[in-house]
């Protein structure tokens, strides 16, 4: 079975998105994404330098232009993947991917996004913080004894505490046992109630979409679950900018479903490497520039060759 994977935001690296500009197609649909997003997604994607691509509204859209973009370069016509999850605003890239919304859709609901959060993370000095290794009980406890959400679960020994500016300091300061501390640089609490002015600007534009139901086995942060219901997957999306993204639990049903080949979409690389981790015995593909497609689509046809019957795309 082939899982395709998108990364969220922290992936993006200036110039990443230079190779596949000389496809004229591609560059082409990202004028068209870069239109409806209201950004010059080229220019962020090839000469902005890595402050610039941090902001949040760039980051966003930029990734989902460029997971959507390169998933229908590499999938085309051919077999589809058995499932399907995204990590924070990667769960657009693969509610596109999956069918329940077009590109376009997709490009105008990451765009709100990341405006929205990047205003909401404005309005309080906020950040996170990777706590890794340590005992995920005592890691738990000193992310709830400061005050701070558990963001981001990756899986054991790598959580992302966030909160205010100070809730972190007294973390870093009264850290758990045999865990080392890692300040993001990210520019809110994204995943905590400090986004909370974002989900209800995300919600209206979610509300004007027609989203269809998944074509493949989609994948929820909230909980890991596949999610069968086009509306459900929105109202989850929109949710989750101010819910903890549960990666850990994604990475559980991966297993459980028996997935033999996982790819990330570009920029990748942060997802396979916690898969190195935590998926043992599955074989990982980082999908980055366009001369590796041929190698990619050989790799989907391995895998998906064993996804059972054929689900329609």
């Amino acid at each position: 079975m082939l899982a395709i994977v998108a990364p969220g935001q922290g992936a993006q690296t200036p110039g990443f998105l230079s190779p596949w500009l000389a496809d004229s197609a591609y560059a082409s649909a990202l004028i068209q994404l870069s239109e409806v997003g209201g950004l010059d997604l080229a220019h962020y994607g090839t000469e902005a330098d890595a402050e610039a691509i941090r902001d949040t509204a760039v980051a966003q859209p930029l990734l989902v232009a460029a997971g959507v973009l390169a998933a229908d370069r590499l999938l085309g016509d051919g077999p589809g993947p058995g499932v399907v999850a995204g990590h924070s605003v990667g769960e657009l890239t693969a509610a596109a991917v999956a069918g329940v919304i077009p590109a376009e859709q997709a490009m105008l609901l990451v765009a709100e996004r990341g405006r929205a959060m990047a205003e909401a993370a404005a309005a309080t000095p906020t950040s996170m913080t990777a706590v890794i290794g340590g005992k995920p009980d005592e890691v738990l406890a000193a992310i709830e004894r400061h005050g701070l959400t558990p963001a981001n679960n990756n899986g054991p020994g790598q959580i992302v505490a966030a909160g205010t500016v100070d809730q972190l300091a007294a973390l870093a300061a009264d850290p758990p046992a045999r865990a080392r501390l890692i300040p993001l640089s990210v520019a809110g609490a994204f995943h905590t109630t400090h986004m909370e002015p974002a989900v209800t600007r995300l919600a209206a534009v979610a509300q004007g979409l027609e989203p269809k139901d998944p074509s493949t086995r989609l994948l929820s942060n909230a909980d890991g679950r596949q999610v069968a219901d086009g509306r459900e997957v929105l109202d989850r999306l929109v949710r989750q900018v101010a819910a903890p993204v549960r990666w850990d639990l994604c990475l559980e049903t991966l297993a459980g479903l028996g997935v033999t080949g996982l790819l990330e979409l570009p920029p990748a690389g942060t997802l396979t490497g916690i898969a190195k981790r935590n998926l043992k015995g599955i074989e990982l593909y980082a999908l980055n520039t366009p001369d590796q497609l041929t190698e990619a689509r050989e790799f989907v046809e391995k895998h998906a060759a064993s996804a059972g019957p054929e689900v329609s795309r």
